[in-house]
């Protein structure tokens, strides 16, 4: 929850008006961009703003690891859950399942959950320059074209964001301050120098310090804190020379040969961690004689670029530009090997405290090989498919291949994250090689769930070149939508089902597709432990989808019974919602019309708030089946006119006002009252409406809608 914690202005820092009525006054724009380079006071300046412009805000601090877009979205969604508690719960299940809906859905169903938020917001993206990403461009691209007006989002960063700025600026959509507008005047750099940090210095020196760091202002931190130090304040400005950071690396190494030893040890060892606790460091340390906690409200209270990250000051971090140095010096200073310890430790306590993608992080620091393996596995979950893909690829693809020989797991894990990570291409490579490692071994447990899990993997690689997506939902409603448009009233209902179900392949190389994830992921179920949940449950999934389109419709009950079992268990909603889906379906295509109604109503009700396409086409699915038992009941349906005209009937219009309404002639009025008095057994008008009530072919007036 650091993550999305709003900084805190400092006591006594200097208030910024001149900036804050520009954010302010920009608000009626989508987008506010504060980019400038380290240092420049963009984060503290938000923070400032927030506590006075008189919205709600939610705030992300973005690291390398949101490249990820499911962690990105996940993030983003959690930190609007700071505003209104449940929102996009529904949109999360979503992202956790191993496979998620395309995108530009998950985006659209999102932007509906803002929408729901009546006042007016902001959402502050700091540090977006740490994401790396096109999939996230693109994601902010598609938020931004459609962001609801209740919504403002602001962005600090480093470098401009790959999205179009010119056109949002063309459009008067983009509010924006860079380094020029963020740097101190020489007013506020009076300010900041004598009242914020206690000097006393003359309006020269102030003078000529503003000039030589060009209102720098962590140039301007980082002189003061020096001056502090021996007061001597005609040695250090002089010193300002030459480019920013050649005067950083400069002043660092003065306030850090300064401090004490133990505590030049503790900001060197620390500097590995993104983020400090009092345990953590101490952990880190190893050194029963300080007391982490203390060291952190000492550094705060000195004011030296310590970053408090909640309200109860137990997390911290660095600045950004002091945590660069110290890790730059802790390199020059400290043998590889026990860096690589710090970073050990590091992972122990936060495997210990459940944190795993860090855990991982920080063993592939520590070059542990078999301590990064075990993490990335996860225990039944791969960390890859909980938002560490990008960082899970980069470590395997730097590994020689007689360590993956080594450990036949990571072949498969490579070949799991290529798949993720949408490299198609590379996946079977990987696991042949997995394959060939594990050639000769004991078939015992551990080696019979690689070999299911390499034979998941090829089910879902055939699945992915079948259908395009492993989750192709929007596509068959497409394909529903269209076919209950173009079919008319006298069609048969086989017809319209093998249009609105999972098709069943046409050609030959679909059949063989289909033929291979069959063979697949019944190999992948038959060597799978029973505990390996989220694996199974995706292997069953592509085995009752499979095996629908294909028209074997026991395998497909079987497989959407393991579906729905695992899925409860795993607490999974979405998985347990599609195989009813699935069940209802295949009930609707062999004519047993009662038993699909009962299924779709039971993914309607399991459903519930989840935004799922799918949910839509459980609800036609209960409209065509009780249009097929009305219809079952009458002589003869009524035609889309006729209904209309019934409809005009009920609201108690003559036949020549129908006829007005409906451009028709009075005979033709007529004609249509006779035959829908045939098809319904009636005689008159009050009649008729009382029967089509009856068959729910009008609304009752007397029940509430």
């Amino acid at each position: 929850m650091t993550k999305f914690y709003i900084p805190k202005p400092r006591p006594n820092a200097v208030l910024r008006r001149r900036l804050t009525e520009r954010l302010s006054k920009g608000c009626y724009r989508k987008l506010t961009l504060i980019s400038a380079p380290a240092g420049y006071g963009k984060t503290t300046l938000v923070s400032e703003w927030l506590t006075s412009c008189g919205r709600a805000a939610a705030w992300i601090s973005l690291e390398e690891g949101d490249s990820e877009l499911t962690r990105f979205l996940t993030c983003w969604i959690t930190s609007l859950q700071t505003l209104k508690v449940n929102i996009g719960e529904g949109i999360l299940a979503v992202l956790q399942t191993p496979q998620p809906p395309p995108t530009e859905w998950i985006l659209t169903a999102l932007l509906h959950e803002i929408s729901a938020i009546s006042s007016p917001f902001i959402l502050v993206l700091d540090d977006y320059h740490a994401v790396k990403s096109e999939a996230v461009d693109a994601a902010l691209l598609f938020l931004l074209n459609h962001l609801p007006s209740q919504m403002h989002l602001v962005m600090t960063t480093r470098e401009d964001p790959n999205i179009p700025l010119a056109r949002l600026r063309v459009r008067d959509q983009l509010n924006e301050l860079r380094a020029a507008d963020l740097r101190f005047t020489n007013s506020e750099s009076e300010d900041f120098l004598n009242n914020s940090m206690g000097l006393e210095l003359s309006r020269d020196q102030i003078a000529s310090l503003e000039s030589r760091t060009e209102g720098w202002i962590a140039g301007l931190h980082l002189a003061a804190l020096s001056i502090q130090g021996d007061r001597d304040a005609v040695r250090i400005i002089p010193s300002f020379n030459g480019r920013h950071y050649f005067v950083l690396d400069y002043l660092i190494e003065e306030i850090l040969d300064r401090q004490p030893k133990a505590v030049q040890a503790f900001l060197l060892r620390t500097s590995i961690l993104e983020r400090l606790c009092g345990s953590l460091c101490d952990d880190v340390m190893f050194d029963e004689s300080v007391s982490s906690n203390e060291t952190l409200l000492e550094l705060e209270r000195k004011n030296l670029f310590v970053v408090p990250l909640d309200h109860e000051r137990r997390w911290y971090r660095y600045h950004h530009l002091f945590a660069d140095v110290l890790r730059k010096r802790l390199q020059e200073n400290l043998d590889a090997s026990l860096i690589a310890e710090l970073h050990r430790r590091a992972s122990a306590w936060y495997e210990h405290n459940g944190y795993e993608i860090e855990a991982f992080r920080h063993a592939v620091k520590s070059n542990d090989i078999d301590r990064a393996a075990l993490l990335l596995e996860g225990n039944g979950m791969p960390l890859h498919l909980r938002g560490a893909a990008s960082i899970s690829l980069n470590w395997l693809a730097s590994l020689p291949a007689a360590e993956l020989n080594a450990r036949p797991v990571l072949w498969v894990m490579y070949g799991s994250v290529l798949l993720i990570t949408g490299k198609l291409t590379s996946v079977e490579h990987k696991l042949a090689a997995a394959e060939v490692a594990l050639a000769g071994a004991e078939e015992d447990v551990r080696v019979r769930d690689l070999i299911g899990l390499i034979a998941a993997t090829r089910a879902t690689l055939a699945s992915l070149v079948l259908t395009g997506s492993p989750y192709d939902a929007e596509n068959e409603l497409r394909k529903a939508e269209t076919a209950m448009q173009n079919t008319r009233p006298d069609d048969k209902t086989d017809d319209l089902v093998e249009l609105i179900a999972p098709a069943r392949d046409a050609g030959g190389s679909d059949n063989q597709r289909s033929d291979q994830v069959i063979i697949q992921a019944r190999r992948a179920l038959s060597y799978l432990r029973p505990d390996n949940l989220p694996v199974r449950t995706a292997a069953a999934w592509m085995l009752g989808v499979a095996s629908q389109r294909r028209g074997v419709y026991s395998d497909a009950r079987d497989a959407y019974n393991e579906v729905i079992s695992n899925s409860r268990t795993m607490g999974h909603r979405l998985m347990a919602v599609m195989a009813i889906m699935g069940q209802g379906q295949i009930e609707e295509a062999e004519h047993r019309t009662h038993t699909a109604a009962e299924y779709y109503e039971e993914a309607l009700r399991l459903g519930g708030d989840l935004p799922l396409p799918a949910l839509r086409e459980a609800k036609r699915g209960l409209a065509r089946m009780y249009n097929s038992e009305v219809t079952s009941r009458l002589i003869e349906p009524l035609s889309q006119r006729e209904l209309e005209v019934l409809g005009l009937i009920a609201e108690g219009l003559s036949n020549k006002e129908i006829g007005e309404k409906l451009f028709l002639a009075l005979d033709t009025v007529k004609g249509h009252n006779r035959r829908i008095f045939e098809k319904l057994q009636v005689q008159r008008r009050t009649e008729a409406i009382a029967r089509a009530i009856e068959l729910n072919l009008l609304p009752n007036p007397r029940k509430p809608h």
